[in-house]
């Protein structure tokens, strides 16, 4: 009797954990089933979604993402991912910003070095990060880029570099390239031999050519390119480069109405001699070119601005990064018509006041002031800010500019200003940490 009742209870307990069994086999079939129909929904998207969600992946992601299977793989080497890419090449031991890895770089030129059309590189201080670059450059024999871009996080990178080493890596993309439209190369040992290379190989493509701060070019140089480059349209260099020659030359019937000229008036030493621009090769330079925007920016000291601001220049975006005084701003009012927006880094003790009325009288486009160092009494500056009305849109300006006077204290001139320009202004505050 008790044997027989144990039989049951072992009967009926061994159909219990059967039917667990039978329940947990079909739970696990339905979760892969349904694991495999979603994988196969991410593995069937349509190549352009693939290829749009790619895109926003960062390089390292991307390559992790292309091992997931065939279908991604195979997104991962579509020949329009690869049109646009930054080379960032840093040192680990001297830069905390990320770099491209070196087996990436390999695959990258072996499978797509000729669907690169848009290409920069970003590096580091160090010579071995510039040494990089010149090394994928001089492998890029199979592409034809659109645009370059040569961008040194600090210096002195693709400068201290052997001249003839930088140069010939730079000739490989000029010569196959055929097609360069765009070409970022400020603070590199770039020469006039280059540029003409540059020039016979795609004079009638380029359009942006920026190159401040490449010491082995001369105005020569420069001038062989405006001379043969005729759909150039933005231009940036350093001053040493300007001449009245080169001027002239982009004010030509053939060449194309310019765009954007940007000038650096840089002083390496003080005291340094700088050379005066003729007021009739601005003017041809404005009737060719009436929408020119000039910008220039100085970083002079006061007794070398002699040669600036004696004629009228038609600069329209104007920055100081050194103290100016105040004789130099008085003749901005006086000199610079289309003045658009100025920046002022600082000044020292003596108030801007007649300084800042001259300006808002003179440059009836201006649009845009910023003020750093300086001083200016409240009731100048509101009488400014009634000048310019509601067009100035950016007024930037710290409050420790402002001096309070007999007519507005610094409570009062938010709502002075705020009634002229036609919105609520406050001064900018320094931060107190």
């Amino acid at each position: 009797m008790k044997r027989g009742l144990q039989g049951i209870e072992q009967e009926d307990g061994g159909g219990s954990s059967s039917g667990a069994q039978k329940t947990l086999k079909r739970s696990c079939k339905q979760r892969r089933e349904k694991d495999r129909k979603e994988g196969d929904q991410w593995e069937c998207l349509p190549p352009e979604i693939l290829l749009h969600i790619f895109q926003y992946l960062p390089l390292l992601d991307r390559a992790y993402a292309s091992q997931v299977c065939r279908g991604w793989n195979e997104a991962f080497h579509m020949p329009e991912l690869w049109r646009c890419f930054e080379f960032e090449l840093n040192q680990p031991a001297s830069s905390y910003l990320k770099a491209t890895h070196p087996d990436l770089i390999k695959q990258i030129i072996k499978r797509h070095s000729n669907h690169l059309q848009y290409v920069s590189f970003k590096v580091d201080s160090s010579m071995e990060s510039a040494e990089a670059a010149c090394d994928i450059l001089s492998q890029l024999v199979n592409c034809s880029l659109k645009t370059l871009g040569l961008i040194s996080t600090a210096r002195p990178s693709f400068m201290e570099l052997p001249k003839s080493h930088f140069i010939s890596a730079l000739t490989v993309v000029f010569v196959n390239s055929k097609s360069l439209s765009s070409l970022k190369i400020d603070d590199t040992p770039v020469d006039d031999p280059s540029l003409k290379v540059l020039v016979a190989n795609n004079s009638d493509t380029l359009k942006l050519l920026k190159m401040s701060s490449c010491p082995h070019v001369s105005p020569a140089g420069i001038l062989c390119v405006a001379d043969q480059c005729h759909g150039l349209r933005e231009l940036a260099l350093n001053y040493h480069l300007l001449s009245d020659e080169l001027l002239i030359a982009l004010s030509s019937e053939k060449h194309v109405h310019l765009d954007h000229l940007r000038i650096d008036v840089v002083s390496e030493n003080p005291g340094q001699q700088f050379h005066s621009i003729k007021k009739s090769s601005w003017d041809a330079m404005v009737r060719h070119s009436p929408k020119l925007n000039l910008v220039m920016y100085f970083f002079l000291y006061d007794d070398e601005f002699g040669p600036f601001f004696r004629d009228e220049i038609p600069i329209t975006h104007l920055y100081f990064g050194r103290s100016v005084s105040k004789d130099v701003l008085g003749r901005v009012g006086l000199t610079c018509p289309r003045l658009v927006e100025l920046v002022v880094c600082a000044n020292g003790l003596r108030p801007l006041d007649e300084e800042l009325i001259r300006i808002a009288q003179r440059c009836t486009q201006l649009s845009a002031i910023g003020l750093g160092e300086c001083e200016v009494s409240c009731s100048a500056f509101v009488e400014f800010v009634k000048m310019c009305g509601d067009r100035l849109t950016q007024l930037s300006i710290m409050e420790e500019v402002l001096v309070p006077d007999h007519r507005y204290g610094l409570d009062d001139i938010h709502w002075e200003v705020s009634k002229h320009l036609g919105r609520v202004w406050f001064p900018d505050m320094m931060p107190t940490w």
